[in-house]
């Protein structure tokens, strides 16, 4: 089964996440073909724009949970591979624009920071969610914290509360929100924007918007990965994976 669906057209590359029996979710498979994905459009000189987009109502859920509690007896979850994703977007020399027409929690907002233009729908609701599973947003902080404002990160980050689109814009973390019936047309026009630059002069700004944090994103992602996994296998990280499958409260809240 194809988790990733590839489509091109005139110069701009959809890479669809098309798993929507589980939202969306990062699991190890659909990295693996985002990754393959994203090669493949970097190594392709037809290629001038990658979009992200995703079938079903959610853009992504974050990691794949029901994955992550039957990889516990390994040690290996599979965040540990979300790094190399963000960094492989972050990376594209190519621009990126992210198509958010619905939900996106935890890991799935790193893929919304990591992207160089993020559109979504002004009802999509956005969640930094990881604390009310034990755990910590640990790896899409490398391109996350680039983006927010640390107010609001702060506040988003220690409260795990839902807020919208024009929330995202607001402090950094989308370009743009619009109505869902113009979302598809507004992400049209940013690529027939894009595509009318020159790919290497493309390549060299995308370069130079990203030089300093650029050379970090894999060793904080790195770095940050490993403190995520660590977050993952203990005790509050498998009692808050176990309650949210099991759609109770986890045993920290009080009663």
């Amino acid at each position: 089964m194809t988790l990733v669906r590839v489509d091109t057209d005139r110069g701009v590359t959809t890479l669809t996440l098309d798993s929507p029996h589980n939202r969306n979710a990062l699991s190890t498979p659909l990295m693996t073909e985002l990754l393959d994905a994203l090669a493949a459009a970097v190594a392709d000189p037809a290629v001038r724009v990658v979009v992200l987009s995703h079938t079903g109502p959610v853009f992504c859920s974050g990691a794949d949970l029901k994955e992550t509690a039957a990889a516990y007896a390994s040690g290996q979850v599979p965040v540990g591979m979300l790094g190399d994703v963000l960094a492989a977007v972050v990376e594209c020399p190519k621009p990126v624009v992210a198509r958010i027409g619905g939900p996106a929690r935890a890991g799935g907002l790193g893929l919304v920071a990591a992207a160089d233009i993020a559109i979504c729908a002004t009802e999509a609701t956005f969640a930094f969610t990881e604390v009310r599973l034990g755990v910590i947003p640990a790896v899409i902080s490398s391109t996350v914290l680039r983006r927010l404002s640390p107010r609001a990160a702060q506040a988003l980050y220690l409260t795990g509360e839902l807020f919208d689109g024009a929330r995202a814009v607001e402090i950094g973390l989308a370009t743009a929100a619009v109505g869902a019936e113009e979302l598809d047309a507004t992400v049209r026009s940013y690529c027939a924007a894009l595509v009318r630059g020159a790919p290497g002069a493309l390549a060299g700004t995308k370069e130079l918007l990203t030089r300093a944090p650029l050379a970090s994103v894999r060793e904080d992602a790195a770095e940050l990965g490993a403190r995520s996994v660590g977050y993952f296998l203990s005790e509050e990280g498998r009692e808050g994976v176990a309650a949210f499958r099991e759609k109770r409260d986890p045993a920290w809240i009080p009663g």
